[in-house]
This record gives structure tokens, C-alpha cells and sequence, in this order.
């Protein structure tokens, strides 16, 4: 299980990740979480332009800085993935957020299979707001797809290059095993679920009642997104939270 580390300047706690993003993130005691999605992509630089004026119109250290959506032209080759993380991180360094080579921000970046942006971009962001304590807490788990990351890439892929109902089958589970796992890693109440977004090209109505239902999911509902993971070869990917405040920014 991933180390849970505090992120007092940001009001919440993170689970330990790699270099490009956190597991997820779980607000602290007297802080709630704000979801703030773009009416259309908006590309990179100018996305952490209105990011930082956003906070600062909020009231809110750059720090306060959770989660984030982006979404890609197209998936990415894994050092194509690598290469494109670095000017991420940099500006998440330059706002105070990574630190001792820990990366506190939660993250998820898609494909669009229909309609893509001409270059990557955010769909969306989380951060922290002050909010009665009281409260059940808000948290958001991380994008991950069937690639365990302490396997090497391609070969530890789940069902590598098995597209089938029963290939597809095994990702999801693998994929909902993790959300579940890193939910708990946070302390995260699963109950309180209220979005699970589902990320793939392929069919996967076959797994609604065996995975989804079982797992206590359908209260919220499922947003199926027909996007691919971002690392080629990836064919399922997921992320899940419990936000109750969330708003739609018009572009």
C-alpha cells in the first residue's frame, strides 16, 4: 500500500505516486473539494493561466491545486508520455506543489476518440476550498488504466493485446480493483461516491452488473467518456471521486 502523505499547505492529503501524479487526493479536516470543468478543452499554457487565476480570484494559494483532467490529440508513446510530463511537473514545481521528488496533484489525461483537441489540454481541475469540518470528506481518486507500474512496460500490461469481451473483462477488473484499493489507501469512504468516469473505445456493457453493480457503483451512474488511456496499448482506464461541489467554466 502507497505511503498517505499530508499536504498541509494545500488542505489535503495525497497518496504517494509516481513522478507525473499522486494515487488520489482526500481533502483535510475543515476543507472541501471544488471540481471546476472547462465548457471545452483548453490547451496547456493557457490553461494553467486561468488555473492561477481562478485560485487567486478565490482566494486560494496556487498550492490548493488537487487534481487535474487534461485531455491529449492523441495517446502518447511512453517516452512521447515521459517527455510530456516533464513540462507539467515543471510548472507544478514552480508553483510550490512538488516537492522532495513527491508529486501531491492527482491526475487523469485521455484520448478523445471523436473530436480531439489540436494539442493537450485541460477538461478539468480540483482544489481545495475552507468548508465545515464536520462534513464528510471529498476525495478523488487518480486515472489509472490495466498497466501495473511496477511491471515493465509493455509486457506487464493486463491482458496485453486482448481486446475481446473476456480481454476487456480483465482489465476492468484489474482497473476497479485498483480505484477500490486506492480508495482505501486514502481512508476514503466508498459509499459516498458520487462520479466514476470510464475511459475506453470498446464495448463494456457485458461488465455493468457483474463489476460496476457489484461494487455499489451505479448510484451516481457511469459517464462512459469513449476516449483512449494515454500511453499506447492501454485500452481501459478509470478514475472515480466524491465531490460535492462541482461547476462548469464556459470557454
Amino acid at each position: 500500500m502507497s505511503k498517505l502523505h499530508l499536504f498541509a499547505d494545500g488542505g489535503y492529503s495525497f497518496l504517494e505516486g509516481g513522478f507525473p501524479y499522486s494515487q488520489g487526493v482526500i481533502a483535510a479536516p475543515g476543507f472541501a473539494f471544488r471540481r471546476v470543468r472547462f465548457s471545452q478543452p483548453v490547451p496547456m499554457v493557457q490553461g494553467f493561466a486561468w488555473i492561477r487565476a481562478h485560485l487567486t480570484q478565490a482566494q486560494r494559494p496556487l498550492t490548493a491545486l488537487a487534481a487535474c483532467e487534461l485531455r491529449s490529440p492523441a495517446a502518447f508513446s511512453l517516452q512521447g508520455f515521459k517527455d510530456f510530463n516533464k513540462g507539467y511537473v515543471q510548472v507544478l514545481s514552480d508553483w510550490g506543489l512538488f516537492r522532495d521528488n513527491l508529486n501531491p496533484v492527482g491526475r487523469s489525461n485521455l484520448a478523445p476518440q471523436f473530436n480531439p483537441p489540436q494539442e493537450p489540454g485541460f477538461y478539468a481541475f480540483t482544489y481545495t476550498v475552507p468548508e465545515d469540518s464536520n462534513l464528510p470528506r471529498d476525495w478523488v481518486i487518480a486515472g489509472s488504466g490495466e498497466w501495473p507500474e511496477d511491471q515493465p512496460f509493455p509486457e506487464g500490461i493486463i491482458a496485453r493485446g486482448d481486446l475481446s469481451p473476456s480481454g476487456i473483462a480483465t482489465k476492468a477488473h484489474y482497473v476497479l480493483d485498483t480505484m477500490q484499493a486506492r480508495a482505501q489507501g486514502l481512508k476514503a469512504d466508498w459509499s459516498r461516491l458520487t462520479a466514476a468516469q470510464v475511459y475506453t473505445v470498446h464495448d463494456f456493457a457485458h461488465l455493468v452488473a457483474p463489476e460496476f453493480a457489484a461494487r455499489g457503483m451505479l448510484g451516481p451512474g457511469l459517464s462512459w467518456h469513449v476516449c483512449r488511456p494515454p500511453i499506447q496499448e492501454l485500452a481501459f482506464e478509470m478514475d472515480v471521486r466524491s465531490v460535492r461541489h462541482e461547476i462548469v467554466a464556459p470557454i
